[in-house]
């Protein structure tokens, strides 16, 4: 049987939604939050990219349109981590969203030295870990690195100088959030594509279970290097040609890239209550399928994603009759 686990802290950047709050009235508001990328983005003019939704061009895309996340400037405060101001200047802001929003979610939860002025000391949160997914695209920070290498031009976009930093991927984010928050369990990060998110709440709940650790923040962060997303997903024919993201829908013609990072923090359940925690939600089963070979790698398996939802409920108790 699998013991409940609950979520006691939620923190997000997201297109249009710096938190939380403003992401649930966008979604009640029923509000689409896609839009053309920003100016300066590419690095390129649209019509150096752009062709018609369809066509077969190299480096190319058949759209613009993306989720955006603007504004993080107002929210973020680099003081009060476990690494000084200066060590995080100059690092891809996919780093500054992992730190940000996963120092809020512990600030959601009650953590009382989450908040901004308090440093932070290797392994002061001993039993608390990190597991999130972090995709292996190339940040817009390793991407003008790559570029730097390649050219031999060390200056960077608004001619600042590049950071060899941003060459390290997830490995190093993660690295960077165990230190900067105390997490004495470890911090790491996986790559599972579109469902790395709940293979991280999911490796976070095995760790709670095998009592590895006592609380988790788990979630996933992506902020690739938008160009490269739009003409890798062109060539690859995933890309939406109308520009918009209809999961489901019959006349879905493909993925829309977003970007953004959440957390959520998880205890068992048990100890929630206990401990007296704000209690947002309780995860009682989960299910996987991995399905190997299928009819392809844009179309997945029917009936992989009804076994894992199946186990899922089984897991949390719940009889086939609740499945059917």
């Amino acid at each position: 049987m699998f013991e409940p686990i609950a979520i006691v802290g939620r923190a997000c950047i997201l297109p249009g939604a710096l938190d939380p709050s403003a992401l649930w009235e966008l979604v009640a508001a029923g509000r689409d939050l896609v839009g053309p990328a920003p100016e300066g983005r590419w690095g390129l003019e649209r019509s150096e990219v752009l062709c018609a939704p369809g066509a077969t061009a190299p480096d190319a895309s058949w759209s613009d349109r993306g989720g955006y996340v603007s504004g993080f400037e107002k929210v973020w405060d680099p003081s009060g981590f476990g690494v000084g101001e200066k060590e995080l200047e100059g690092l891809d802001p996919l780093s500054h969203w992992v730190l940000h929003t996963a120092r809020e979610a512990l600030r959601d939860s009650g953590d009382a030295r989450a908040g901004s002025g308090h440093g932070v000391l290797p392994g002061a949160r001993p039993r608390t870990g990190a597991i999130f997914g972090n995709l292996g695209f190339p940040s817009e920070g390793m991407a003008a690195f790559a570029r730097s290498v390649w050219t031999g031009d060390r200056r960077g976009p608004g001619d600042a100088a590049v950071d060899p930093r941003n060459r390290f991927m997830s490995g190093g984010t993660a690295a960077l959030l165990g230190r900067a928050l105390g997490l004495g369990a470890g911090a790491f990060c996986i790559d599972a594509a579109c469902a790395s998110a709940l293979y991280a709440i999911k490796l976070a709940c095995d760790r709670l279970h095998d009592g590895e650790a006592d609380r988790m923040l788990a979630g996933a962060v992506q902020r690739a290097d938008d160009l490269f997303l739009h003409v890798g997903f062109t060539a690859l024919g995933a890309l939406s040609r109308s520009g918009r993201s209809r999961p489901f829908h019959r006349e879905a013609d493909g993925l829309v890239p977003a970007e953004g990072a959440a957390f959520v923090v998880l205890k068992r359940l048990d100890d929630a209550r206990r401990d007296g925690n704000t209690i947002h939600g309780v995860i009682r089963g989960v299910g996987l399928a991995n399905d190997g070979r299928g009819k392809g790698l844009l179309a997945p398996s029917e009936e992989g994603q009804e076994r894992a939802i199946r186990a899922a409920y089984e897991e949390a108790g719940l009889g086939p009759e609740r499945v059917s």
